[in-house]
């Protein structure tokens, strides 16, 4: 999974920089307002919307897209709209196993978007069920390294719960049960160490390596499939090794 979460924090940084920016926005401000409407609008009290905000003021979001989309979703102000979750399951190119994580208020142009962007990408749609069981919802925390090692980051949240702690470079990311993701990252600050991003994300239990030509299909497909407005993550069980990473990293 290195690999490919290697490369995901790759091409995020990118996306901050480029025309997807505004896509990102957007997907972090309705994460904002959905996590007010379920948990309240107070983040002190809430910290799924605590989690979001940080990520979005991380993110370079501006802070009145924050607040407003705070108080839309706890009903200080009004103009929300009815999001929905929709998760659908498919497969990519050389049998890689998708999930995809909709937020939308027209389930009818979700679904289009996405059959449209896994047939044309040469994926296939799946049935309910078919793709999940290969995935588990577990906590993760992504931090930068700022010189800090493994061992410093250890030691801060092995007793909040947290089951392994991966190198991706220039950054740390932790992985727990989601229901200790809010004691890692409290764990995190209590020691004064700065995160990134602290969410509940999926994980596959059984991954599919591929060669460059494999990840540069697979990829296409997720790229796709993420510039729908309505296609909040994409998670897949791909397997990139480091030697298909850096020639992936020699296409730009």
């Amino acid at each position: 999974m290195s690999g490919h979460s290697k490369w995901a924090t790759t091409k995020h940084k990118k996306a901050v920089v480029d025309a997807k920016r505004g896509k990102m926005f957007a997907k972090l401000v309705k994460n904002i307002e959905v996590a007010a409407r379920t948990g309240g609008g107070d983040p002190s009290g809430n910290p799924t919307l605590f989690d979001a905000i940080q990520k979005a003021k991380k993110s370079s979001v501006p802070n009145d897209n924050i607040e407003r989309a705070r108080k839309r979703g706890g009903g200080e102000e009004a103009g929300g709209a009815d999001w929905q979750n929709i998760t659908y399951e498919g497969y990519g190119p050389n049998g890689v196993a998708i999930l995809i994580e909709c937020l939308t208020d027209n389930r009818n142009r979700a679904a289009t978007e996405v059959r449209t962007a896994m047939s044309r990408n040469g994926g296939n749609m799946a049935d309910p069920g078919s793709v999940s069981y290969l995935f588990h919802r577990k906590g993760v925390v992504t931090l930068e390294k700022a010189g800090q090692t493994e061992d410093d980051v250890l030691m801060a949240v092995l007793e909040a719960g947290a089951e392994e702690i991966t190198d991706l470079g220039d950054t740390f990311e932790i992985v727990s049960e989601p229901t200790d993701l809010v004691a890692v990252r409290s764990a995190l600050q209590e020691a004064g160490i700065d995160y990134e991003s602290a969410e509940a994300s999926f994980r596959a239990s059984v991954e599919v390596p591929v060669d460059a030509d494999g990840a540069r299909k697979v990829f296409r497909l997720i790229d796709a499939l993420e510039d729908s407005d309505d296609v909040q993550d994409v998670y897949s069980n791909v397997d990139i090794s480091d030697e298909v990473l850096a020639q992936l990293e020699e296409d730009d």
